[in-house]
């Protein structure tokens, strides 16, 4: 599929040239284009971009004076805090490999990606739970050195004083040493030293850690290429003028892609600022969409529909925000209706995966979008359908298939999992494409339609059952506020649906009630076994529904 030859609404050419850049280079030029503006807003304190790379290379020279050499793996055990920034950029300035970890890792989880990752050093924060998960890994895996950065110190002076002085449970007793160092000690005697070792665009920059199609946490080998290309695709898409002016609510957590690219590195090689949070809560994000007027806000459904819960959304003032962007999920017509309806804001539904650096596709910010749609793809990317049996054909015409991806964006390949890159690969017309597992539609305009994931079609008596076309059925009844549906075993059939739901505020409905009605309106084998009620479902880290923590609670 050439989709160069499609119609795009989006307002650069599909054939647009973007320049592959290391991405200290990137921070670089912005940087010296204008040192004092703000590029963090945190907790009512401002950093501009001069202060923060200037930290960056201070931290750069410290770690290169403590035995990091290019190519080494620095770790990120961080929340949304101003060090993750100066950490990110510093250590690729030191020529090292970034490997961002969640914080909410476990203390297993965290080992488990230190030892593949091969992580020498790992910086982290003084907020108790962090630090002594990093503590227990330090003393128990091959990793060398933890900086230890302390949250007051970010914060503004009055507030960091209130919390040295009467919030001290929520800073760790941190046991610095020869192999615990102090953040801002270490940059303090950073001299500047020999100079910094230059940093191609095509050398790697970032082990992201994935699921992917099985499960096995697996490390996503993305470029300085591959991360400042995909900056300048999510930047593209925007129609509104001078992007130094924007202000992005930073509500999404930075050691995800979808932030790291929508985010941070967007905001990067724009000029624009961020008003960063330190994790999802509701309240505090619309105060900081308020005192910040925000202007775009990347978020996943579960963060959009936590503000339309929330009774201060009607008394905030959100008019600054001109576009609203939803990735990470499927974006549930209801739950945009009802938005879009409180808010006056457009949120329009995009497409990413850890594998291509963050962004795929989107639907237009102005102009003609279509619901239900992840939109066009970004400039520079290519699609192809492919044969759901046999990946090595392309999909007959006309018919949905696996979504596969050629482009600038796209990995190279899985750290230290050369079987694993094989499977994720394929070679068609002499161009290599990556298996998305996701079956798609692709209509005459060029927008892209996820129909579900090859793994999760549920096999019912020959038949193949889609369980996002059930769920989207699902939510058209105003009592279901959430829904997921996976196959369980059947003697006769093989496999059927079954549903699980979470309901609105002050709904009675009941499972039984809703089965009857899903199934009035849906074909013969698609029909669920049974609704399930229930208080809550469970989610990923960045509050996407999670349909195989589903099944692995129920059939381990």
């Amino acid at each position: 599929m050439d989709v160069s030859k499609l119609p795009s609404h989006h307002p650069v050419p599909w054939d647009t040239k973007f320049e592959a850049m290391a991405l200290p280079d990137m921070f670089a030029r912005t940087t010296q284009r204008n040192p004092g503006a703000p590029l963090l807003h945190f907790l009512g304190r401002t950093f501009s971009y001069g202060e923060l790379y200037r930290e960056a290379e201070a931290f750069a020279h410290a770690i290169r004076a403590h035995g990091i050499a290019a190519g080494d793996r620095v770790g990120l055990f961080l929340p949304n805090v101003p060090t993750y920034v100066a950490a990110y950029y510093g250590a690729m300035m030191a020529g090292a490999v970034v490997v961002n970890f969640s914080p909410l890792y476990t203390v297993e989880e965290l080992s488990t990606q230190v030892a593949d990752s091969g992580t020498r050093l790992l910086v982290t924060v003084d907020v108790p739970e962090l630090y002594g998960t990093a503590a227990a890994v330090l003393g128990a895996s091959a990793l060398e050195t933890l900086v230890v950065a302390r949250l007051s110190a970010m914060l503004p002076t009055v507030k960091g004083l209130a919390m040295r002085l009467f919030a001290r449970r929520k800073i760790a007793r941190v046991a610095y040493g020869d192999s615990v160092l102090d953040w801002s000690r270490l940059l303090a005697g950073a001299a500047p030293g020999p100079e910094l070792p230059a940093v191609a665009a095509g050398d790697l920059a970032l082990l992201q850690y994935t699921g992917g199609t099985t499960g096995t946490p697996k490390g996503a080998m993305l470029s300085h290429a591959n991360l400042s290309i995909n900056a300048q695709q999510a930047a593209s898409l925007s129609p509104f003028g001078s992007p130094e002016n924007e202000c992005f609510m930073g509500a999404l957590p930075f050691f995800h892609v979808f932030a790291n690219t929508a985010l941070l590195n967007h905001a990067v090689v724009t000029g624009a600022s961020i008003a960063m949070v330190p994790r999802f809560e509701t309240k505090q994000v619309l105060q900081t969409i308020e005192t910040y007027k925000t202007t775009g806000f990347p978020g996943v459904p579960t963060m959009f529909q936590a503000l339309l819960d929330h009774p201060d959304l009607a008394t905030t003032d959100v008019s600054t925000i001109k576009v609203c962007i939803s990735g990470g999920a499927p974006l549930a017509a209801p739950l945009r209706e009802k938005f879009e309806s409180a808010t006056g804001i457009r949120v329009v539904e995009g497409y990413g995966l850890t594998e291509s650096s963050g962004v795929v596709s989107a639907n237009p910010y102005r102009g003609k979008r279509k619901p239900g749609t992840i939109g066009q793809v970004v400039a520079g990317t290519e699609i192809l359908l492919l044969d759901k049996e046999d990946p090595t054909r392309a999909a007959p015409d006309g018919e949905p298939g696996e979504l596969a991806i050629h482009g600038p964006q796209v990995m190279q390949g899985y750290w230290n999992r050369p079987e694993a890159a094989k499977d994720v690969f394929v070679e068609h017309d002499g161009k290599r494409w990556l298996r998305t597992g996701d079956v798609a539609t692709v209509d005459e305009e060029g927008f892209i339609e996820i129909v579900d994931r090859i793994k999760d079609m549920i096999a019912v008596g020959g038949f193949k059952v889609f369980p996002s076309q059930v769920e989207d059925v699902l939510l058209e009844n105003e009592a279901i506020k959430e829904a997921l549906v996976i196959g369980v075993p059947d003697d006769y059939l093989g496999e059927r649906p079954r549903a699980y739901v979470t309901l609105n505020s002050g709904s009675g409905a009941t499972g039984e009630a809703l089965a009857a009605w899903l199934n009035a309106r849906i074909g013969k084998h698609e029909r669920v076994e049974s609704v399930i009620v229930r208080e809550e479902l469970p989610k990923t880290m960045i509050g996407k529904l999670d349909r195989k923590a589903l099944r692995a609670e129920l059939f381990g």
